[in-house]
């Protein structure tokens, strides 16, 4: 597996710098329970694909449930969060594409540090360089 952030783990699948910036993937195991903060990308597309569990989603006003077999599209400038909410653990396939996203799964990879263990520069400073913008905890 790969390495833990906030109680989920994350494995690399696609680097950024191995498709010259055009995909980038990941999957990621999330407790029950567990999800992403609400946010958007501004220049990269998101698509998650549901291998096991239930994944609830807000994107832009919509809310929706997903599971097993489910393909997710999130587009760049919509505001989006997600939450494992199924009986079992949520195990998600992540794209982004270009891959100026995914630079920051990367980054927290690398490093280990999850947003709440930045300043508040650094966390600008990551936010600005792969195009993320955050909007709070999710509402799920």
């Amino acid at each position: 597996m790969g390495t833990p952030l906030s109680g989920r783990t994350f494995t690399l699948k696609l680097r950024c710098a191995e498709t010259d910036g055009s995909v980038m993937m990941f999957e990621s195991t999330a407790p029950i329970g567990t999800g992403s903060t609400l946010h958007l990308h501004h220049d990269s597309d998101e698509v998650a694909y549901v291998l096991d569990g239930e994944i609830t989603c807000l994107i832009g006003d919509a809310v929706t449930v997903h599971g097993p077999g489910s393909s997710i599209f999130m587009p760049r400038g919509v505001r989006h969060a997600w939450k494992s909410t199924g009986t079992t653990d949520g195990n998600v396939l992540f794209l982004y594409t270009p891959a100026k996203a995914g630079g920051l799964i990367e980054e927290q990879q690398r490093t280990g540090r999850g947003f709440n263990a930045m300043s508040q520069r650094e966390l600008a400073d990551l936010l600005q360089r792969h195009g993320w913008a955050l909007f709070g905890a999710s509402p799920l």
